[in-house]
């Protein structure tokens, strides 16, 4: 993938970033970049509202990719942010947590929400918290942005970072397979090893977290069984 190719198309104003690119794909041809300046019904996952607060960036990528292995897609999103944060500030503390978020200082900075589109394309939406992030009651995980956090990045530079650093990391996966990028994301997600939670919808998982495998399914361990996870929220134990 050539970072050359994306066409870039920005709105003023969107209901949604993901709604839109669903609305292209029906006579898409290439990878697209949907880009709004304002977006006024963003989703998150699993049915939850995001917040697009003002000078924050909202953009949803439109490309082919195989349903069957989309958890590879969902992986090489978020490193593609670790790495686009950890280029801008190195020293930055940067943790990935299962199975899409971004944490800067044990907080998240983004939110990534893959849908199905026509054809073989799939959609990548993507928030990231540039300058404010949501304070509220409601929110299941304390939230941050890069500019509280003393990193200064617009939001153009940003979107142009991660257009590169995605497009080297889906070259990886032609290329070389997905084996490099599971091991990148085993090595810097947030306390492998140690005992979490996973919160679904009518019971609590709780045991030791191993990774993910292949198929970016959560392992998580207990009496010496490891299970694989599909789905769910994980919580860290203090």
């Amino acid at each position: 993938m050539n970072f050359k190719d994306w066409q870039i198309l920005r709105f003023e104003k969107l209901g949604s970033t993901n709604d839109k690119a669903l609305e292209i794909s029906a006579n898409a041809e290439g990878c697209y970049v949907i880009r709004a300046d304002e977006q006024t019904a963003g989703r998150g996952r699993r049915g939850r509202v995001w917040q697009s607060l003002h000078g924050n960036l909202f953009f949803s990528l439109l490309l082919e990719f195989e349903l069957e292995n989309i958890g590879e897609l969902v992986i090489i999103s978020a490193i593609s942010l670790y790495q686009s944060i950890k280029q801008i500030s190195p020293q930055a503390d940067i943790s990935l947590k299962w199975p899409n978020d971004v944490l800067l200082n044990g907080a998240k900075i983004s939110g990534i929400l893959l849908e199905k589109a026509d054809g073989n394309y799939m959609i990548v939406g993507i928030g990231v918290n540039i300058e404010k992030s949501p304070h509220n009651e409601d929110l299941l995980y304390p939230t941050t942005s890069l500019k509280e956090a003393g990193i200064q990045v617009t939001g153009d530079d940003f979107l142009m970072l991660y257009l590169r650093i995605f497009s080297n990391n889906m070259n990886i996966l032609k290329d070389s397979g997905f084996e490099s990028l599971r091991q990148f994301w085993n090595n810097n997600a947030k306390a492998v090893g140690d005992e979490i939670v996973v919160r679904q919808e009518k019971k609590d998982l709780q045991g030791i977290f191993r990774g993910i495998n292949e198929k970016a399914d959560l392992l998580l361990e207990k009496d010496e069984k490891i299970s694989k996870i599909t789905f769910g929220d994980v919580f860290y134990k203090e």
